[in-house]
């Protein structure tokens, strides 16, 4: 009897979803370039050990590209970027989740909004104002066609800001979307 080898596709929502994965690819957007050790330094919760895994599957992945490696006390030290087209989840992949795996994701998506505000509340120097902080709600009444337009015209927004690259005197900062449609 020969040993059977079963091997299942990971979907770019099992890669990308899970916690510290998902972490690592947020503290890459904005064309950072990261160590593993700078990314650890930035995580500091997350254990080396578990940092490292999760980083190599990202780069086996496509997720994260190679742009420099430094030897380092005898070992190579890689600094990595984010290969964006292949950090998003699939329109497939979304289509075959359940209920509860929306849910699962979402929860991952909003701890680590959750962790990097407590990272930033946890700062000596907080000045909500100074520092452009918010969290706010707005609602719309949009038609389908209406609510298309207005997402067209949002990410042209995005493009035309995120297109800036770090500089003197700019600070990398984050901004976070949910859009869903009310129940009420």
């Amino acid at each position: 009897m020969g040993i059977s080898k079963t091997t299942t596709k990971t979907t770019s929502v099992d890669l990308l979803l899970h916690p510290v994965r998902l972490r690592v690819v947020q503290s890459l957007l904005g064309d950072r370039r990261m160590t593993t050790a700078a990314l650890a330094e930035e995580l500091s919760d997350v254990s080396p050990a578990t940092l490292y895994r999760h980083v190599a599957a990202l780069a086996n992945a496509g997720v994260l590209e190679v742009v420099d490696e430094q030897r380092v006390r005898g070992a190579v030290e890689r600094t990595y970027a984010l290969r964006l087209p292949a950090a998003q989840v699939t329109e497939e992949d979304l289509a075959a989740m359940s209920p509860d795996d929306h849910r699962k994701a979402f929860m991952a998506f909003v701890a680590g909004l959750l962790t990097d505000f407590d990272r930033y509340a946890d700062r000596d120097d907080i000045d909500l104002r100074r520092d452009g902080v918010g969290y706010r709600q707005a609602a719309f009444w949009l038609t389908d066609d209406e609510l298309t337009e207005f997402m067209t015209d949002l990410r042209g927004v995005f493009e035309t800001w995120m297109s800036r690259g770090p500089a003197e005197g700019r600070v990398r900062r984050t901004l976070t979307t949910v859009l869903m449609p009310s129940t009420s």
